[in-house]
C-alpha cells in the first residue's frame, strides 16, 4: 500500500522518519506526499501526518483516517480540509517518559534555586540560600492525561508533594486532585510550582489568565510544557515584574521560533526553551504507527481517535 507522509518539517527530519517508518512497515511504501501525483492521490485512504499544511491535505480528498506523529493535534482539529476525518494522535509511552524526565529536570532547576544562583554569578555575588527538601514543596500539575500522569509519578518518586487538576474528577494515588473552575481556583494558592501539561482546546485557551495567575502562592514559579495560549503571557510578565511570581520556564510560544525581538528573551525571570520538553523519539513512535497500521490492515478497525469537540 502506498502511504503518504504529509509533513511540514525540515528535510533531515523527514528523511529520518521515512527511513524509520519504512523499516518497521516493510510491506508498505511510505513516501513524502509531494512525490505522489494527482491521480495517485485520489486513491489514498490513509496518511501519516506531522504538521500538515492545508494545501497538501487538499490533495488527498478520500482519506479515511490519518495518523499523527505528534501528540498535539489542536491545529488539525480546526482544519476544514480534514472535515472531521478520524485523527489518531501519537500516544507513545516513551514520549510520556521523556516528558516526565523534562518535568523533573526543570522542577529541580526551580527547586534548587538555579535561576537565583545564575543571577548571583552574573553579579559576582556569593550567597548561600537555605535548602528545603522536596517534601516541603507542592507541585501542581495541570492535566492528568498520559503525560500528566507520567510526570506526577516521577515527581512523587522524587519526594515532591503533588496536586493535580483536570476537567473532571479523578482518583490518583497520593495526589490531591481538583476539578473544574472552582477546583482550579482552590488549587492555585497551594502551588509552589505550577506545571502545564494540558492540550490546547477552547476550554483551556487562556485558562491561566491574570486573575488565575494572581491566585498562585506568592513566590510561585511556572513551567509551561503545554501550549502558549493556555497562558496570558503578557499577564505572566506583569506578575513576574510585580514580584508576585518568582520564575517561569517557557517551552512553547505563540510564534515559533520565538522572534529575536521578543521581550521574553531578555527577561531575567524567564527561561526560554526552544520547544524541547517532549521531543518525539522516532524509533518508538514508528513502532506505535506500525501497530496502528497493522491493526487497520488486518481487520479494518481504526485505533482510538481524537474527539473533535474536546480537541484531543
Amino acid at each position: 500500500m502506498l502511504i503518504p507522509l504529509i509533513a511540514d518539517i525540515d528535510a533531515e527530519e523527514l528523511e529520518l522518519w521515512l527511513e524509520s517508518l519504512n523499516r518497521v512497515l516493510p510491506g508498505q511504501q511510505i513516501i513524502a506526499s509531494e512525490e505522489i501525483d494527482a491521480p495517485q492521490a485520489q486513491g489514498i485512504e490513509f496518511a501519516i501526518v506531522a504538521n500538515p499544511t492545508p494545501a497538501e491535505l487538499r490533495r488527498f480528498p478520500n482519506l479515511k483516517w490519518v495518523q499523527s506523529l505528534w501528540a498535539g493535534v489542536e491545529k488539525m482539529v480546526s482544519m476544514p480540509e480534514l472535515a472531521e476525518i478520524p485523527i489518531v494522535r501519537m500516544q507513545d509511552p516513551e514520549l510520556a517518559r521523556i516528558m516526565a524526565e523534562g518535568v523533573l529536570t526543570w522542577t529541580l532547576y526551580l527547586h534548587r534555586q538555579i535561576p537565583t544562583y545564575l543571577r548571583q554569578q552574573q553579579q559576582h555575588h556569593w550567597k548561600q540560600h537555605i535548602y528545603q527538601p522536596p517534601s516541603q514543596k507542592r507541585v501542581g500539575v495541570l492535566g492528568t492525561g498520559n503525560l500528566g500522569l507520567a510526570a506526577i509519578e516521577t515527581l512523587l518518586a522524587n519526594g515532591f508533594k503533588v496536586c493535580a487538576w483536570s476537567r473532571s474528577p479523578k482518583q490518583i494515588d497520593n495526589v490531591e486532585h481538583f476539578a473544574g473552575s472552582d477546583g482550579l481556583d482552590a488549587m492555585l494558592p497551594q502551588c509552589d510550582i505550577l506545571i502545564a501539561l494540558l492540550p490546547l482546546t477552547d476550554a483551556t485557551r487562556l485558562l491561566m489568565n491574570e486573575q488565575r495567575l494572581s491566585r498562585l502562592k506568592p513566590g510561585a514559579s511556572i513551567i509551561n510544557f503545554a501550549r502558549a495560549p493556555i497562558f496570558d503571557y503578557a499577564a505572566l510578565v506583569r506578575q513576574l515584574d510585580a514580584g508576585h511570581l518568582e520564575h517561569a520556564v517557557l517551552d512553547v510560544f505563540d510564534q515559533e521560533p520565538l522572534p529575536g525581538t521578543s521581550e521574553l528573551w531578555e527577561h531575567s525571570a524567564i527561561s526560554v526553551l526552544p520547544h524541547i520538553s517532549g521531543p518525539t523519539d522516532i524509533a518508538s513512535a514508528s513502532e506505535i504507527v506500525r501497530q496502528n497500521v497493522s491493526v487497520y490492515l488486518m481487520d479494518g478497525n481504526i485505533p482510538e481517535t481524537v474527539d473533535y469537540q474536546r480537541g484531543y
